[in-house]
């Protein structure tokens, strides 16, 4: 109201002027008061002019907008054009804020691990990110405001987005057949969907890989079980000879211990599994290794194999050294020596090599001269419970985990194990070593003052 009242009186005032010069002249014409209509009335024109003027200038202004300054000058249009300017500027202000905000939500939902996508009420794409577009195979700015079912062509999405199913995920292949993607939608504002994807791949790659091995442990134990139970029922329900009954004793604790043998390496690779690589820093002397492997090589083969160390491991003057878990490593070794007696046929050699590559990489080879394995099986040895011959396997007392645990061991010790073999002349396992976890011991002196620091390593089987 203050600026209406001001406004006002400068157009009172105006005419008043106006009017009281118009006075005068005429009143020198003999027509003072003629004088003054007229002036008034040109006093009011005027300042319509002048006003006139000053409101195009601040509608120029209005329209053009292009960082120039407000008109300047005091009165109404000073004050309107000031105001208006600052009103703008706090707008703009706001803007930019909120685009900031913005453009953090997308960076944030960017930088997702999920896939998000949002769609219009005519289930056109509005946004995604780049996830989301990996997961359904489109270009997250080419692909602007299509159709989704134009792009995803899943029978099963489809329908699902057909269905408004949005209480349940739906799960299809991936673009190209690379994997598999869950899909959950979820409405929001006025029939808009937002669409969230997940590759769960490595997921149902693990629950498939999770009850292949519930079924293999499942099988591996019901047949020894099996097998005491009919022994058992045998010696309940018949009389036997004092032989027959030592016998069936025999091999009911064969099965015992085969039980025993397959819950130990299952816990074994549980704890390697979920624990810890193991440390950089405790040095296990190779000899040492070796000759614990040895003395239990030597029971198992009963004098039925040659048994050969190469390269002076079994030396006393001096030995090499390898950065982990003496436990775990023990196991590896103790693994190989044991399946390479029990597939070499009696009279056979079973070699235990330990060198130093030039490039510093440790490798420890068991070879035997044993039956051999073709070469389509080779890839899968390690896998649990696979058996080239299963009744075989079983006869020689494996468990079909050895393998997997010596994977296990050399992979945590930051090496690889390298398989040769060819059926008749017999098979290689080496195990390869990075350079920064061997170290080489040239004297007993060097190997005594080396700081053998000890650890609560894992108790780790040797079951093959």
């Amino acid at each position: 109201m203050g600026w209406l009242l001001l406004r006002l009186l400068a157009s009172t005032l105006s005419v008043v002027v106006a009017a009281v010069v118009g006075w005068l002249v005429g009143g020198a014409w003999q027509f003072p008061l003629v004088g003054a209509a007229v002036g008034a009335v040109l006093g009011a024109q005027i300042y319509a002019l002048s006003d006139a003027l000053r409101g195009q200038h601040f509608l120029k202004w209005l329209q053009s907008r292009e960082a120039t300054p407000p008109p300047r000058g005091g009165g109404f249009w000073g004050e309107v054009s000031y105001r208006v300017d600052r009103s703008q500027r706090s707008l703009e202000q706001r803007i930019d804020r909120e685009r900031t905000r913005l453009d953090q939500f997308l960076s944030a939902i960017e930088a997702s691990p999920n896939g998000v996508m949002m769609l219009d009420v005519n289930d056109q794409i509005e946004w995604c990110n780049s996830v989301a577009a990996d997961h359904f195979g489109i270009d997250p700015q080419r692909d602007r405001l299509q159709p989704i079912t134009n792009l995803v062509r899943a029978p099963i999405f489809v329908a699902h987005l057909q269905a408004r199913l949005f209480n349940e995920a739906v799960s299809f292949p991936g673009p190209g057949s690379r994997g598999a993607v869950s899909v959950l939608i979820k409405p929001y504002g006025d029939s808009m969907k937002l669409v969230l994807s997940q590759d769960i791949t490595e997921r149902e790659r693990s629950d498939s890989m999770r009850r292949g091995f519930v079924a293999n442990v499942s099988h591996e134990i019901r047949t020894p079980l099996t097998v005491l139970s009919g022994f058992i029922e045998t010696m309940s329900s018949l009389q036997l000879t004092e032989v027959e009954r030592r016998r069936v004793i025999e091999l009911m604790a064969q099965q015992a211990q085969r039980m025993q043998h397959l819950v130990g390496d299952l816990l074994t690779l549980a704890q390697l599994e979920g624990s810890p690589r193991p440390p950089a820093d405790r040095w296990v002397p190779v000899r040492q290794l070796l000759t614990q492997v040895r003395a239990a090589a030597e029971a198992l083969s009963a004098g039925r194999h040659e048994l050969v160390y190469g390269s002076g491991v079994m030396s006393e003057t001096g030995g090499d050294l390898i950065a982990g878990s003496e436990q775990e490593l023990h196991s590896a070794i103790a693994n190989l020596v044991n399946n390479a007696i029990r597939y070499t046929p009696n009279g056979g050699t079973v070699h235990v090599c330990w060198t130093v590559r030039a490039d510093g990489i440790g490798e420890l080879e068991v070879r035997d001269t044993g039956i051999g394995i073709a070469k389509e099986h080779l890839p899968r040895l390690t896998e649990r419970f696979y058996r080239v011959d299963g009744s075989r396997s079983r006869d020689t007392g494996g468990t079909g985990l050895g393998l997997s645990i010596v994977k296990h061991v050399v992979q945590r010790h930051g090496g690889e194990l390298e398989i040769r073999s060819e059926p008749g002349n017999g098979s290689s396992f080496k195990l390869l070593f990075p350079a920064a976890r061997v170290r080489v011991v040239n004297s007993p002196l060097e190997l005594q003052s080396t700081t053998l620091q000890p650890g609560a390593d894992a108790a780790v089987g040797m079951a093959g």
